[in-house]
């Protein structure tokens, strides 16, 4: 298994999909690598394109917002996304690009070795969790895949323009709380 340093070298050269044609920089991923928790998004915007870092613009702020309702920051988790390039006008990713993408993502969760995976939107859940997964109806609901937890949350984006979602997604983050202090409670020191 690849050590975290050559992991990102390799994936900042990678050439597998056409969205390393226009990206500005590969957003590989920000946090401790002693997580026990990995959060996943779906695919940079353009300001992570820009800065090379996940979660940077207005739904970053929200989502650093979140983590803090349930005594978490960005010392103390890791954040990564499907795709490690920014898709054109964000748009989703599509099913190839998140193909190619996907061994720098599961050498990423080998790495960490992570208790809870929690997954930051529709996207993210889909490949995760299930194809046809139902983020409206699913949110919040725990699931197990390959002796590892995972919930799903809606994105920040997505709570940045229905705001009437905020109280159900407090909810769920109330679960995330309860279930770190049950299955890893050393997270809320990391990076202290």
């Amino acid at each position: 298994m690849m050590e975290w340093m050559e992991l990102e070298r390799q994936c900042t050269e990678c050439q597998k999909c056409a969205l390393a044609e226009t990206r500005t920089n590969v957003v590989f991923g920000v946090g401790s690598k002693e997580a026990k928790v990995l959060f996943i998004g779906e695919g940079p915007g353009e300001q992570e394109d820009l800065k090379g870092e996940p979660f940077v613009g207005r739904a970053g702020k929200l989502l650093d917002d979140m983590l803090e309702l349930i005594h978490l920051n960005r010392k103390n988790i890791y954040i990564a996304n499907m795709v490690k390039c920014r898709p054109p006008k964000n748009r989703d990713p599509r099913p190839e690009e998140q193909e190619a993408c996907l061994p720098w993502l599961r050498n990423q969760a080998a790495l960490l070795q992570p208790e809870i995976i929690v997954c930051l939107g529709r996207i993210a859940a889909m490949r995760i969790i299930n194809p046809n997964f139902k983020i409206t109806k699913e949110h919040g609901i725990w699931f197990e895949k390959n002796g590892c937890q995972v919930m799903a949350l809606y994105h920040p984006a997505a709570l940045l323009r229905d705001p009437n979602r905020r109280p159900e997604t407090f909810e769920d983050l109330k679960k995330l709380e309860k279930r770190i202090q049950l299955l890893c409670p050393e997270t809320f020191s990391l990076g202290d």
